[in-house]
């Protein structure tokens, strides 16, 4: 289960096949996998030992791939941290990771930090792979091994058997919407399992075109789609970040097959001027993750004849759980699907598991279930109590065993007495002409304990909007606010940040 083996038996097999495509850049299989076997022995060569930390602070690139498969290789465990973040947010990921070594792309500036930082470049990972003395690289807070010694064992050093499958592989810190960011611990069998789970809901063939625009710091960079792209020798077009103008482009010239988002990924791109004209018939199938599609942006791709697979996970599970197929998704809007192969699922009601139809918390179990938080017991076994992980997240299951996410558990507000999903709410608001962009969060009322408030990014008239809710709509489900904003407030990957939709309202 050891990922560096994926990418030796790769370049073994198919190692003139182009792995990945940066730019005008193309790499092969025999490339990548000769550049990340050097590296992984320059940093056991500059005293990492299997289980030691090597962070990254970077926009998408090649060499952040070399870096995943080397650490891979020698038994080492990547962070990969958000560009995005402050300064004293980073420095608390990496106080907390505690990084051996810490690579940058050119031109972000790092924090404060003990270790040696280097350039994420081509030059930077060939220095470290030749273990060439730098200037500013120092070493006096490295950890020291004999090399010789170090590549006698059996734990991850390149040329041997590789780590084991409960050896760690990457932390990707969770977002910290409840507190302080987690650090989810992925092994290599989470990441194993993962990915051949997602081939069999959702295949990938060896002559896909698969293009890249999640950013590497999240989960969904690595194991929707790019990791088993290169398990199986397909090709990863590689973008240092979205465009979506660029994305459109990208997929007539490069002939793309297929491609993974969130909603938000392909409402910028039907918003293009040229979507309407663009050429998307190399696409065989697109993933849409993160929140469901909703309907008149499924429409809208549906129409252009692009094959939709919706689907639904958590970094903390590596992060597929569930996958509706492209034949059950124009039926089915909203909905997320059914477990991926080698996963279970149930709902957990407030008097325990509910069985048949019913709504109520979803939990995950099986391969894929994280190890746990780092350095963080007492969240891990909050987390995963019994075996079962708590996701969080308000599930509906059907008659026939079909999953719709409601909400988040605590996204739902309480108005007057009565539980409302800011969920359903939004999928009424998001149907009304001229809706570009919805989020509904719950705010206080002196009278009903909470109600709903609507951003709304679009020009509408919102008494019109109020009284389509209130076509559709209980009455307590109605929101009480509505504020028209240009944008919505997002995540790096594009997820709605709800936290400052309240703080807004507050202020």
């Amino acid at each position: 289960m050891s990922l560096g083996r994926w990418i030796r038996d790769r370049a073994r097999t198919t190692p003139r096949r182009t792995a990945i495509v940066f730019g005008t850049e193309e790499i092969t299989y025999a490339e990548l996998d000769d550049r990340s076997e050097r590296l992984a022995s320059g940093l056991v060569a500059r005293g990492l030992r299997p289980g030691d930390r090597v962070a990254t602070l970077t926009d998408n690139r090649p060499e952040h791939a070399e870096l995943f498969f080397a650490c891979a290789k020698a038994g080492l465990i990547l962070v990969p941290m958000n560009v995005r973040l402050t300064v004293p947010e980073l420095a608390y990921q990496i106080a907390d990771a505690e990084p051996a070594m810490l690579f940058t792309a050119p031109g972000l500036a790092a924090p404060p930090f003990g270790g040696p930082v280097l350039d994420l470049t081509r030059a930077g990972l060939d220095a470290v792979a030749a273990d060439l003395p730098t200037a500013d690289l120092p070493t006096a807070d490295l950890p020291t091994a004999d090399l010789a010694t170090a590549r006698s064992g059996t734990n991850g050093l390149p040329g041997d058997g590789g780590p084991g499958p409960d050896a760690g592989l990457l932390i990707v810190y969770t977002s910290g919407t409840t507190g302080r960011p987690k650090g989810a611990l992925l092994s290599h069998a989470n990441c194993f399992w993962t990915n051949l789970s997602l081939d069999r809901g959702c295949e990938l063939r060896e002559d896909d075109v698969v293009l890249q625009v999640l950013p590497q710091f999240h989960v969904g960079g690595w194991n929707v789609q790019p990791l088993l792209a290169w398990w199986k020798g397909a090709t990863v077009v590689l973008e240092p970040s979205f465009d979506p103008g660029r994305a459109l482009r990208l997929i007539a010239e490069r002939r793309v097959t297929t491609m993974m988002g969130v909603p938000a990924t392909y409402q910028f791109m039907a918003a293009q001027p040229e979507f309407a004209t663009a050429d998307l018939s190399s696409l065989r199938c697109v993933v849409v993750g993160g929140a469901p599609m909703p309907e008149p942006l499924l429409r809208t791709w549906l129409d252009r004849g692009v094959r939709i697979t919706q689907g639904y996970g958590l970094t903390e599970a590596a992060p597929n759980v569930l996958c509706l197929p492209p034949e059950e998704v124009a039926g089915r809007v909203g909905w997320a699907g059914k477990p991926y192969p080698h996963v279970d699922v149930a709902l957990l009601g407030p008097d325990g598991p509910l069985d048949g139809p019913g709504r109520g918390e979803l939990v995950v179990r099986g391969p894929n279930v994280f190890t746990g938080y780092w350095r963080n017991p007492a969240a891990t076994r909050e987390a995963v109590p019994d075996g079962w992980l708590r996701t969080g997240d308000v599930a509906e299951r059907d008659a026939e065993g079909f999953y719709r996410i409601c909400d988040r558990v605590k996204d739902m507000y309480v108005s007057g007495g009565e539980n409302v999903y800011p969920a359903e709410v939004e999928s009424v608001l998001a149907a009304f002409p001229g809706v570009a962009e919805v989020a509904v969060v719950g705010v206080p009322d002196e009278r009903w304990g909470e109600v709903g408030c609507a951003f709304v990014a679009g020009d509408v008239p919102v008494d019109a909007l109020l009284a389509h809710c209130r076509e559709h709509l209980a009455a307590f489900k109605v929101p009480r606010h509505v504020r028209l904003v240009p944008a919505l407030p997002r995540s790096a990957v594009g997820k709605t940040l709800k936290n400052e939709l309240r703080s807004g309202f507050a202020g």
